[in-house]
């Protein structure tokens, strides 16, 4: 299927296009794959669709072991105001963005009970998935405002299967100041501190995407395990170019910070051609080497250059015709991501 009208058989090009895919699947086989960060595309967790195959389908056909699949608490009440920028249009009532994330956990229930996907809760649970050939799920919520300071609200969401928590997103909360925000807390605040302690305690991946500079070096300072930021670019990247973006991109500081803490920084989807992808990649691996880079996606509603699954194993081919390694693409497809989720959930 993924070799499908390259040419004609025997082309130059048709078995270079071959070969190249060959050897991007011996670094799926070799290396569990996982995409730290995805909201499951047009059909996923914040469209407005039921339950569906479309995400296992996707993952399947891309040899695909493992996504991240992120609810968005505040998602109910975003908007975009007039220079672009994403966030929240009005302050919601008491227990509503609560009441919302647990109406997409019973969204992501159907999918694992009737839609062909697994639920992983354990760094095992990835191994044995990624062995079977099974596509499987770590549970992850963008932005901890469902909380509104009830940090037994962190251990329910562990009850219901979630392993991977961002703490900020894109509406004001007491944990710290986000990028795209305006800064009204310097950093982390002390509710956040002991948040980032229980997200530990507990055992979930803590991720610092969309956190301020200042909000990550103060995590970072707090948090005994690795530390995820799971999507992003680096700051002034060339592979993406001019972009509305560039408010949410980091610093090498910022970058290097996070890989300090033996945690991983994920390169989104949102340029121009796989080949321009590659470099972003490496722009990071540059910052921060290619133990601390991985591939958080973001695919969402609004689409980017891998918003269909089945182009995973074509990433990974464009990875190694830009000159990493198999192990240096295998680290970056999943095998960095694995380390942390091992530290951080067990």
């Amino acid at each position: 299927m993924l070799g499908g009208g390259l040419g004609p058989k025997g082309s130059t090009a048709a078995a270079q296009t071959a070969e190249e895919t060959s050897a991007a699947l011996d670094v799926l086989r070799k290396s569990i794959s996982v995409d730290v960060h995805t909201h499951g595309g047009t059909t996923g967790i914040t469209s407005n669709a039921p339950p569906n195959d479309d995400l296992a389908k996707g993952m399947r056909a891309g040899s695909l072991a493992i996504v991240c699949l992120a609810d968005v608490p505040d998602g109910p009440i975003l908007g975009v105001n007039a220079a672009g920028v994403a966030g929240a249009t009005r302050t919601p009532e008491p227990g509503f963005l609560n009441t919302y994330h647990l109406g997409r956990l019973d969204w992501i229930d159907e999918m694992v009970a009737n839609h062909g996907l697994r639920r992983s809760l354990t760094a095992a649970d990835l191994v044995s998935a990624h062995a079977a050939g099974q596509p499987s799920i770590v549970q992850d919520v963008e932005g901890l405002d469902f909380l509104e300071g009830k940090l037994e609200r962190l251990e329910q969401a562990h009850l219901r299967g979630v392993r991977h928590l961002q703490l900020v997103h894109y509406t004001p909360n007491d944990i710290g100041d986000y990028q795209t925000g305006v800064v009204t807390h310097n950093g982390l605040t002390s509710f956040g501190a002991e948040v980032i302690r229980d997200i530990q305690r507990l055992g979930f991946v803590c991720d610092v995407a969309h956190a301020t500079e200042a909000t990550v070096k103060a995590a970072v300072n707090v948090a005994t395990k690795p530390l995820l930021l799971s999507h992003t670019a680096i700051a002034g990247s060339r592979a993406m170019g001019p972009t509305p973006l560039a408010p949410r991109q980091v610093t090498p500081d910022h970058a290097r910070a996070v890989a300090e803490t033996g945690g991983a920084v994920g390169i989104w989807h949102f340029f121009p051609s796989l080949e321009r992808y590659v470099d972003g990649i490496k722009e990071m691996v540059d910052v921060v080497g290619v133990d601390h880079v991985c591939v958080g996606t973001d695919q969402q509603v609004t689409p980017g250059i891998l918003q269909d699954y089945s182009k995973w194993v074509l990433l990974i081919a464009a990875m190694l015709r830009g000159g990493f390694k198999p192990d240096e693409a295998g680290k970056i497809a999943g095998d960095n991501y694995l380390r942390i989720f091992r530290a951080a959930v067990g």
